[in-house]
């Protein structure tokens, strides 16, 4: 008693350390009343195997586990009173202060990493844009150019010129054919009527003949005319010559079961 009179700081500082410990005491008994309940409750439950869908009953469980090995550990520890001095708030404030700083520290590198990418994609659009700038520039200029460049063309003088072609290509296609007329009445006339058979019995077969001009014609028009059949009957009017000159230069091409009919080739394919 003197002595607790002589030194009261002591005794206030011995009462604190009692009090601390009695409340770390009772925070302890009453995380075990929480495991125990948490126990309770999961043997109820079962040992069940454990689905995709139980995912937040396996994580309680460990949990648990986890809280369970922590208790024992602390259990089986004396808990050291942290003496509230000046020095020790000072130490403690100081770990508090570098650990932060540490966390800090790699904020700031992922944040610095995170704009150094950022600031490559930023470049790296950049360049996209303006190429896609400098074409549509270029588009623009050549949009321009050919707006300048179009002529306006009326229905009109679209169908009169039309007209003029076609007009051109009939008068091509008649001096054409005329000059093909006149080739072949100067190469491959007509037999003489005059020259007589030397058989006396043979009949003039010439009387019915048609040129070569108007054979070629025939089986021109045939061959465009019907193109699904463009064989012709070899009549008495064909002189058999021309027939046989036609066929042995490929110009025409007998039916491949009937011999008496002919047809042109059709080089136009």
């Amino acid at each position: 008693v003197n002595q607790q009179d002589l030194d009261p700081d002591s005794t206030t500082d011995v009462e604190d350390v009692t009090d601390a410990e009695e409340d770390l005491i009772k925070k302890c008994e009453e995380m075990w009343k929480d495991m125990e309940e948490c126990q309770n409750k999961l043997s109820l439950v079962g040992t069940e195997t454990l689905t995709d869908s139980n995912a937040q009953l396996s994580l309680l469980i460990m949990q648990v586990k986890c809280l369970t090995a922590e208790l024992s550990q602390w259990q089986r520890e004396t808990p050291e009173m942290i003496p509230l001095n000046e020095e020790v708030l000072v130490t403690l404030g100081k770990e508090e202060f570098e650990k932060l700083r540490h966390d800090l520290e790699l904020v700031l590198s992922t944040i610095q990493s995170k704009n150094e990418n950022l600031k490559e994609d930023l470049e790296r659009e950049q360049k996209w844009l303006d190429e896609q700038q400098q074409i549509l520039e270029s588009l623009n200029v050549l949009h321009n150019e050919l707006e300048q460049q179009v002529v306006t063309f009326s229905e009109s003088r679209v169908f009169n010129e039309l007209k003029t072609k076609m007009r051109n290509i009939k008068e091509y296609k008649e001096k054409l054919l005329a000059t093909l007329g006149e080739f072949l009445e100067d190469h491959f006339p007509l037999p003489d009527r005059n020259v007589k058979k030397k058989k006396k019995n043979t009949k003039e077969s010439t009387a019915q003949l048609i040129t070569l001009h108007e054979i070629l014609e025939i089986l021109l028009n045939r061959l465009f005319g019907v193109p699904h059949d463009p064989y012709v009957k070899i009549s008495d009017s064909f002189w058999p010559p021309y027939i046989e000159l036609l066929l042995r230069n490929g110009i025409a091409l007998r039916h491949p079961e009937d011999p008496t009919r002919i047809r042109l080739e059709a080089f136009h394919q």
